[in-house]
């Protein structure tokens, strides 16, 4: 009697410990398999967390997205015919919506030599400058908000690249029944793309959209959010404006062209708004709340919102 009950306790006690094990294992298995999601999750919230920006990474990315731009922008078939035509159909409907002000502008400012050899000069150079110039300001004072910005201004001009596919359109100073004055080519203005000495690597139906609009627009918002001095403020939002008037007095664009600028630069907010979860200018300034070591001597009260300092 004494030994079939210690025979029967063995066996429960082996049970018992089967049961355990196969609960354990089971364990493990769900431990493991709830791990993967977790471990992609986190993967993907540190890839959508703004990051300190590196110096060499920013120049090597900067360069290499504007030469393909560039190159995307100049392989495109000019298709000469089918751009004049939209030119064409451009104009008759901006005509009958009665806002066909373009030839009148282009003509006005023309009169005033100084100004419009200024404004082609404008046209050449500060679409590079000021962008470059409000990007490298980013990188240094608003570490944290960079990322953000820089992604709207690359979606921006990757959609961009669409429409030079998709429609091509003359700018109104190549248009044949036009009567718009070229003045690059009257006044022999150095360095822009369609004067002759580099019209011919340059696409020159590439119209639509205007990125001078775009990007302006970007730089104009990003200094007016984040700037704390009233007149650069008021500059910011003043510069886009003044790209819009020097594009269509150049007559190297409709304003419809700068409309479709717009377009693409809302694209580009959307893009960064649905990656980051906020707008650029609502992220921290510094990344990790970190500001930069100051020297001594110097100010160490610095803005931590919105508008903060340049």
């Amino acid at each position: 009697m004494g030994e079939s009950t210690v025979k029967a306790q063995a066996a429960r006690r082996a049970g018992s410990s089967s049961f355990t094990d196969e609960v354990a294992d089971t364990t493990d298995t769900a431990r493991d398999t709830e791990t993967e999601p977790v471990e992609k999750h986190t993967f993907i919230r540190r890839l959508r967390t703004p990051r300190k920006p590196r110096l060499w990474f920013e120049i090597l990315l900067i360069a290499v997205s504007y030469w393909i731009y560039s190159l995307i922008r100049n392989a495109v078939p000019e298709q000469r015919t089918k751009a004049l035509e939209n030119a064409d159909r451009i104009w008759h409907a901006e005509r009958l919506l009665g806002l066909g002000f373009e030839r009148a502008v282009n003509h006005g400012v023309n009169s005033v030599t100084w100004l419009i050899v200024g404004m082609n000069y404008y046209y050449a150079t500060l679409h590079f400058i000021i962008t470059l110039g409000v990007l490298i300001w980013l990188f240094r004072s608003h570490p944290g908000r960079y990322s953000a910005a820089r992604l709207v201004l690359l979606a921006t001009t990757v959609v961009a690249l669409l429409g030079y596919y998709l429609f091509p359109l003359a700018p109104p100073r190549l248009m044949t029944n036009g009567h718009f004055i070229d003045t690059v080519s009257l006044h022999h203005t150095w360095g822009s793309l369609s004067s002759d000495n580099l019209k011919t690597v340059s696409n020159q139906y590439a119209a639509m959209p205007s990125m001078h609009i775009g990007w302006s627009t970007w730089s104009g918002l990003t200094i007016f959010a984040l700037c704390r001095i009233p007149w650069v403020r008021i500059l910011g939002l003043l510069y886009p404006v003044v790209t819009l008037l020097v594009i269509v007095a150049t007559a190297n664009h409709f304003w419809l062209d700068a409309a479709g600028g717009l377009v693409c630069l809302a694209f580009g907010f959307t893009v960064s708004y649905l990656w980051y979860g906020s707008l650029p200018y609502n992220l921290p300034r510094y990344v990790d709340g970190r500001r930069p070591k100051k020297k001594r001597g110097s100010s160490t009260t610095p803005g931590s919102g919105a508008h903060s300092a340049p």
